[in-house]
C-alpha cells in the first residue's frame, strides 16, 4: 500500500491518496478518518474510491505480504482519495496508515 499527499487547490487543504486491497480497504479508510481526514463542514468519512489492477514484482531480500520474491504478482486493488483541512491533520493521517 502507497501514499502521497498533495495541497488540495486552498492552501489549507491537503489531499491523501492511497491504495490498498478490497479486503483492507474499510479498516485503513476507518483509521484515517479516526486521524480527522476526509472532513467537510457538517459532513465526515468523505472519500473518493475507484478501482484498478495493481502490479509488482518482489525482488532480492523483500518479504511481500503477497506474492512471492521473483513472481510478478497482480492484484485487484482500491485507489482511495480524501481531503485533509490542515498540515497536522495530513500528518495524523499518514501516520494512521502506517499502522
Amino acid at each position: 500500500m502507497g501514499a502521497f499527499v498533495s495541497r488540495a487547490s486552498r492552501p489549507s487543504r491537503y489531499t491523501l491518496v492511497f491504495h490498498a486491497e478490497p479486503q483492507f480497504v474499510d479498516t485503513v479508510k476507518q483509521a484515517v478518518f479516526a486521524a480527522g481526514a476526509g472532513r467537510y463542514p457538517n459532513y465526515s468519512e468523505c472519500c473518493w474510491t475507484a478501482t484498478g489492477t495493481g502490479q509488482f514484482r518482489p525482488v532480492g531480500a523483500a518479504n511481500p505480504h503477497t506474492g512471492e520474491v521473483g513472481v510478478l504478482e497482480k492484484i485487484q486493488e482500491l485507489r482511495v482519495e480524501m481531503l485533509c483541512d490542515s498540515e497536522q491533520t495530513a500528518r495524523k493521517a499518514v501516520e494512521a496508515l502506517k499502522k
